[in-house]
């Protein structure tokens, strides 16, 4: 649900935030300061610090990272892929405001460049001057190339291809600026820019038991009538009250046959020890061990999701 909703994002008194998880269910946090409110040419932007999670960005009434866990959200977002495929050089992000993404791209020696498109260069000087501790200086490396733009619009410009592309773009609401990056055009575009050994992965939204159709399956689906190699796996993130799914897809390579020997071995060389503080051989494993009701959801989705017939979620 977008911020234009009847029911207040902030208590009278300024002390609690309410955020609906669904139209039927809804968080509520302590909030001890307010950093920043306002309104960009695309989004609500919000930066707060919560007694429970710490300082926290939102975009239009959704929480998008918390100090206290987003490393679970991050590292689960991009270092499966960047572990599994052979030799990543170049990798894409779309979205990613924080800066957290790029930081974990960034933290593999061997990438010689990132390139970061975010259409809203208010969240992201928001984000570079409020949230240190999500982009710990990120911004600053001299492999980052920051595009203030649409990453749709980048991607079929450009003649770069990647290696690995990460789409770590909010939810498609109505009145956002994310939904035409959730469709079959878009991940059709991002094949074309990949080399042929990359990888993309998407936040592809909750995967609990009420809540996995609104997103994940029709993502997966959709994904599935672009490349030939799609999986899912889904990490538990507090800060979004519940299991939060990813959806990757490649041409040539596979996540599922990495060993958790080969994980811990590839971090060990590219990132050194002790750099994560969520992901490894073991994590990975159990990422990918989808539930039942997950798995049905995904065999029996039929929706694909196009320009002409785009997803909302509330």
């Amino acid at each position: 649900m977008s911020f234009k909703r009847e029911f207040p994002t902030y208590s009278p008194d300024g002390k609690w935030y309410y955020e609906y998880i669904t139209p039927d269910f809804m968080m509520v946090l302590r909030v001890k300061n307010k950093v920043f409110e306002g309104q960009s040419k695309f989004q609500q932007v919000i930066v707060h610090d919560t007694a429970a999670f710490g300082r926290t960005l939102v975009l239009d009434g959704k929480t998008q990272s918390s100090e206290s866990d987003e490393y679970v959200y991050h590292e689960a977002l991009v270092q499966p892929c960047l572990i599994a495929h052979p030799n990543p050089k170049k990798v894409f992000v779309a979205g990613g405001g924080e800066g957290s993404t790029i930081r974990e791209a960034l933290a593999h020696k061997g990438v010689e460049k990132v390139v970061m498109a975010d259409i809203d260069d208010l969240a992201v000087e928001m984000c570079k001057k409020n949230l240190p501790n999500h982009h710990r200086g990120s911004f600053d490396d001299p492999r980052l190339e920051l595009v203030i733009g649409d990453a749709l619009a980048y991607l079929e410009q450009t003649k770069e291809r990647f290696d690995v592309a990460i789409i770590d773009i909010p939810d498609p609401l109505e009145e956002g600026p994310a939904y035409l990056l959730f469709t079959q055009e878009f991940y059709r575009l991002v094949k074309s820019r990949l080399t042929p050994n990359g990888m993309v992965v998407a936040q592809s939204g909750p995967t609990g038991p009420i809540v996995n159709q609104t997103c994940f399956s029709v993502v997966f689906n959709t994904m599935k009538t672009v490349f030939p190699n799609v999986v899912g796996y889904e990490a538990f993130v507090q800060a979004f009250c519940g299991s939060w799914g990813f959806i990757s897809a490649s041409v040539g390579n596979d996540l599922l046959k990495i060993t958790p020997q080969e994980v811990d071995k590839r971090i060990a060389e590219r990132l050194g020890p002790d750099k994560l503080k969520f992901y490894d051989g073991i994590t990975h494993t159990g990422m990918f061990g989808l539930p039942k009701y997950l798995r049905k959801s995904v065999a029996d989705e039929k929706r694909v999701i196009t320009k002409d017939k785009p997803l909302y979620v509330v």
